[in-house]
């Protein structure tokens, strides 16, 4: 029987996509990161235990910094460069040997709180420059459902002059990592895999399985793996709302809302989630991917952006309820002074994008006379460029109030005594994420 053209291509090309993994093991073939973040860099290194890896970042200066064995990011240990096959270049010519890509790169929100893919449409760009027939490109950047294929493809054919599922290979793999987890890494977290047919969701899931200890879950498209990742941040940010607000509720109540989950907490099936602040590049930013996306296809979606609009609130009403129990004690909140203790996106992380202890302190400026900030991981470099913030190396010893924002290790060890020691008599401690309950038996004792 004889195969038209087209037939015959998508045989040849069927042959160089089954042995992509092969390929790969045997390090015939490298694996490209592209995006050297708190994600792609431990996927990198993890990759380069077994395989050949090049890793792409186009920051020069964070380049210079990995080659010699220091994660800018701060979340992976010097140890960890060592005896892995793996070079590190911002040139994009050092990408031509390999045929897996895999592409982690942030992909934020604007200052109307709208996706922006910027940046994800410029690795994607970068891949498409490079690419080659019978590659694979995965992609790991949290997106809205349907994006890899509307958006990202089109990119990479038009940039490449190549085919989808012809010429080269797609999939979706969400990446999962938790910074500051140093028990939950990357190898011990189920990963979720996907591909643009059967043979590339086979060939994917062998490159993921080799380092991935916890196993891997195939979905049956990429739309779907898109979905879980929003999903996942989606409910954690919907959750933490409810608790939001009914700390809101129980401060009218005068309740303390840490009390009431404890005793929630008793009966086998209630949700331990608390109340805080809810910022960072994930839980804070994925469910506006999905609303605009809902709001697109037609159905406005109500519960979701509520918990958005609660949680984005709650640093201007801790604000408030500072300069108002500042008040009750007898200090006039436009002449008192307040030390914010933490301003990175959460706990024993230097990451201070997206941070709402960093919209607390500038709500805290609206009330009250005096704020300082300090934070023994952020670099005051960093907050003086992206807040307009500058932080005190060390605190002052006359504060009315000292608000505990991010429970850093530093402050959870601390005693209230310590504390004391930055304060005038009488001072009011708010603990935002009542690592303190407890704990406060002489200042005037505040949480959510």
């Amino acid at each position: 029987m004889l195969l038209t053209q087209n037939e015959n291509q998508v045989k040849d090309a069927a042959v160089q996509f089954d042995n992509v993994f092969n390929r790969i093991e045997n390090k015939l073939d490298k694996i490209a990161l592209i995006g050297l973040g708190y994600v792609g860099l431990p996927i990198a290194l993890e990759f380069a235990k077994h395989f050949k890896v090049v890793g792409f970042d186009i920051n020069a200066k964070r380049i210079g910094m990995m080659k010699n064995n220091v994660d800018p990011s701060g979340e992976v240990e010097a140890s960890e460069f060592e005896n892995k096959t793996i070079s590190f270049t911002h040139e994009m010519s050092d990408l031509n040997d390999a045929r897996f890509y895999i592409v982690a790169v942030p992909t934020p929100i604007d200052a109307f709180k709208q996706p922006d893919l910027t940046i994800l449409k410029a690795a994607t760009k970068t891949v498409g420059k490079t690419l080659k027939k019978g590659d694979y490109v995965v992609f790991e950047s949290t997106v809205y459902p349907g994006c890899t294929e509307e958006v990202c493809v089109p990119i990479l054919e038009k940039e490449s002059g190549l085919k989808f599922n012809v010429d080269f290979k797609v999939g979706y793999s969400p990446e999962r990592i938790n910074p500051g987890d140093k028990k939950n890494t990357i190898d011990k977290i189920v990963k979720i895999v996907s591909g643009s047919d059967d043979v590339s969701l086979d060939q994917i899931a062998q490159v993921y399985e080799s380092i991935i200890k916890a196993g891997i879950h195939r979905a049956p498209t990429m739309k779907v793996a898109e979905a879980a990742k929003i999903v996942e941040n989606t409910q954690r940010d919907v959750n933490i709302a409810l608790m939001n607000e009914l700390s809101l509720i129980f401060e009218n109540l005068n309740v303390n809302t840490f009390d009431v989950l404890e005793a929630a907490g008793t009966k086998w099936n209630f949700l331990n989630f608390y109340p805080g602040l809810v910022g960072g590049h994930c839980i804070g930013v994925d469910p506006y991917y999905l609303i605009q996306k809902s709001i697109r296809t037609g159905h406005n979606p109500i519960l979701i952006s509520a918990g958005r609009s609660v949680n984005d609130g709650m640093p201007g009403k801790i604000a408030k309820r500072v300069a108002t129990q500042l008040e009750q004690a007898g200090v006039e909140a436009k002449k008192s002074k307040v030390l914010v203790m933490g301003i990175t996106f959460k706990e024993n992380v230097t990451d201070i994008r997206n941070s709402k202890a960093a919209d607390l302190y500038k709500g805290l400026q609206q009330y009250c006379g005096q704020v300082d900030v300090v934070d023994p991981l952020a670099d005051p470099e960093d907050v003086r460029n992206h807040y307009k913030i500058e932080m005190r190396p060390v605190p002052a010893n006359d504060y009315d109030a000292v608000v505990v924002a991010v429970s850093h290790e530093e402050y959870t060890e601390m005693s209230e005594s310590d504390f004391q020691n930055y304060c005038n008599a009488n001072a009011l401690f708010v603990d935002v994420k009542g690592i303190k309950r407890g704990k406060i038996n002489t200042m005037k004792y505040c949480s959510l």
